[in-house]
């Protein structure tokens, strides 16, 4: 349900759908009512008319006319059946034959029902009265007129309809979501266009949004280009800022360096220096990075800054006879400043170089299914004695070195670490099958 497009589909297909099982309800039951009005019509015209034909038999009974019958009731199983009966005579009409029907019991005079029973498969509904005829030559006696008729056409009948009914309302349901959903498509198509210029600005492809938009999109459109633009601008300035203190800063301390006796030790004086240099130094390029901005950032091809390092590295540790692999696909890409990768990589390639015996391998790949600034994975594995699970934390603390006796200040991976949280995304710290440490970036990438 995280699409807007859905939302609205599901909202509105759901009291649609109510909507047409309450007509369908509605008119299944205003058929029904009035196919039972007319079969009850057919019994009373029927009964009227039995009576009407009645006429009294030399046996005593009552019995119409073979020529007054409606021809259903002179043909066998019809669908349509008739009984005369009193306490000593009884007619049925020929359509009874083989029905085996079954009309009730005899009913008083005056009395009146309608009753539905099964002559077999088939189902009837049965109506009787009980009169009386003044003219009657046996006297007054009481005649129970009975009708019944088949209700198989009316269900048969009703079935069909209620079948329609359906087919109808669910086609018509269908039509209406299709055009709906086709009128959605049209109305948010301008909503779809932003999200894909947006991923493409976030991806570097494009530098803003473009125009086009209509009036309720077009202040957002403009609004968001004129952040990337400040955002942009911001950034630029930042950093030119940031060039200037770190030029003003160093001046100063290569005065309070060079004004320590020469034939002297340094002492503390000397140490502190050097640790007010490695702090500006770290904390200068923590705020030098873009901050992890993905807006407006060309892709970096990850292949061309590994190799530049490899050779700048390899130069650097000729005395190990290093062997550093690199394993990076073709069109490897980072989403970012590419002075911001090459910082990463550095640190962690050199730390790999200056710990390894002789092996060093960087192994970059994407993972597609992971968030979007997790998909760039970059593994550095080294040969090296490893990273103890105790020291694995402590390693990613500014300052903190695991051997005191190798060369450094204990910056690089806490600078790399800052520079990846920055980006959003992941740094962890395993063992690696060439025997060494196995350190894992997980940064905006494609």
């Amino acid at each position: 349900m995280h699409s807007l497009s859905r939302r609205l589909l599901v909202s509105v297909s759901v009291p649609l759908a109510l909507f047409f099982g309450v007509m369908m309800l509605v008119l299944d039951s205003g058929f029904h009512a009035l196919s039972e009005h007319s079969m009850q019509e057919l019994l009373d015209s029927q009964m009227v008319g039995l009576i009407a034909a009645a006429e009294p038999q030399p046996n005593g009974g009552y019995a119409p006319a073979p020529h007054a019958l409606d021809p259903r009731l002179a043909t066998p199983r019809s669908g349509l059946y008739a009984q005369i009966r009193s306490q000593l005579h009884e007619w049925q009409s020929p359509s009874n034959a083989k029905a085996d029907v079954d009309f009730g019991p005899l009913l008083a005079h005056g009395e009146r029902n309608t009753t539905y029973t099964s002559f077999g498969h088939d189902r009837v509904a049965i109506e009787s009265r009980a009169i009386q005829f003044e003219d009657d030559p046996k006297g007054q006696r009481t005649l129970t007129f009975s009708v019944a008729v088949s209700l198989t056409p009316y269900e048969e009948q009703l079935w069909r309809f209620r079948q329609e009914l359906v087919g109808w309302f669910i086609g018509l349901m269908v039509l209406l979501l299709v055009t709906l959903a086709a009128l959605m498509q049209w109305v948010l198509a301008p909503l779809r266009r932003m999200g894909r210029e947006i991923h493409e600005v976030e991806e570097g492809r494009s530098d803003a949004l473009g125009a086009g938009y209509p009036r309720e999109l077009s202040g957002v459109a403009g609004n968001l280009n004129t952040l990337l633009i400040g955002e942009r601008k911001r950034v630029a300035r930042y950093r030119d800022t940031l060039g200037n203190l770190a030029h003003s800063l160093k001046t100063p301390l290569a005065v309070m360096r060079a004004s320590l006796p020469r034939e002297a030790p340094a002492g503390a004086m000397g140490a502190e220096i050097d640790r007010m240099t490695d702090i500006i130094e770290h904390q200068l390029k923590r705020a030098a990075a873009s901050g992890g901005a993905l807006i407006g950032q060309a892709p970096v091809d990850v292949g061309q800054v590994a190799a530049q390092l490899r050779g700048a590295l390899v130069h650097v540790y000729a005395h190990k006879d290093l062997a550093l692999e690199l394993a990076v696909p073709a069109g490897s890409q980072f989403i970012g400043d590419r002075g911001d990768l090459t910082e990463v990589l550095g640190n962690v390639l050199d730390n790999a170089c200056k710990w390894c015996h002789s092996r060093v391998r960087l192994t970059a790949s994407v993972d597609e299914g992971a968030a979007a600034r997790e998909r760039l994975v970059l593994e550095v594995e080294d040969d090296g004695p490893g990273i103890s699970e105790a020291d694995r934390v402590r390693v990613l603390q500014r300052g903190v070195r695991t051997d005191e006796s190798v060369p450094g200040h204990g910056l690089g991976l806490a600078m790399v670490r800052d520079t990846v949280d920055l980006y959003g995304g992941r740094m962890s710290i395993a063992s690696s099958p060439l025997g060494g440490a196995r350190l894992t970036l997980r940064l905006p990438g494609r």
